[in-house]
C-alpha cells in the first residue's frame, strides 16, 4: 500500500473545504489561494485549483470581481457567496463530526 497515494487522496477529499475556509477569511486572487494551500501542504498540483474554482463558481458558492493589478493584467478575486457561507457552515459541522468519530476510534485502539 502506498502511503503517499493515500495521503494525496485524503487531501483531495478536503480541498474544497480548505478553499472555502481560505475565502471565508478574505477575498483572494487564485494565486493567493494556491499559495495558502501549498503552505498548508494541502495541494501540490496547480491544475487542481482552477477547475475547482470554476465548479464552485458555477454552483454559486463563489463569486468574483476583477481588480486592476500594478503588475500585469487585471486579477480575478474570489469571494464566498451566502450560499457558499452556508455550505461552509455545514462542512464545518461535518468536519467536526468526522474528527470526533476518528478520535473515538483511535482512543478505543489505545484502551
Amino acid at each position: 500500500m502506498d502511503v503517499n497515494n493515500n495521503r494525496a487522496q485524503m487531501r483531495k477529499g478536503v480541498i474544497e473545504y480548505c478553499t472555502l475556509l481560505i475565502l471565508d477569511q478574505e477575498d483572494c486572487y487564485s494565486n493567493d489561494i494556491l499559495q495558502k494551500l501549498k503552505e498548508a501542504e494541502m495541494i501540490v498540483v496547480e491544475g487542481t485549483l482552477y477547475p475547482l474554482l470554476t465548479r464552485l463558481k458555477n454552483s454559486e458558492l463563489l463569486s468574483y470581481r476583477w481588480e486592476e493589478s500594478t503588475q500585469g493584467p487585471p486579477r480575478k478575486y474570489y469571494s464566498l457567496t451566502e450560499k457558499g457561507k452556508t455550505l461552509l457552515g455545514e462542512l464545518d459541522k461535518s468536519w467536526t463530526e468526522l474528527v470526533e468519530s476518528i478520535n473515538m476510534l483511535k482512543s478505543k485502539k489505545s484502551a
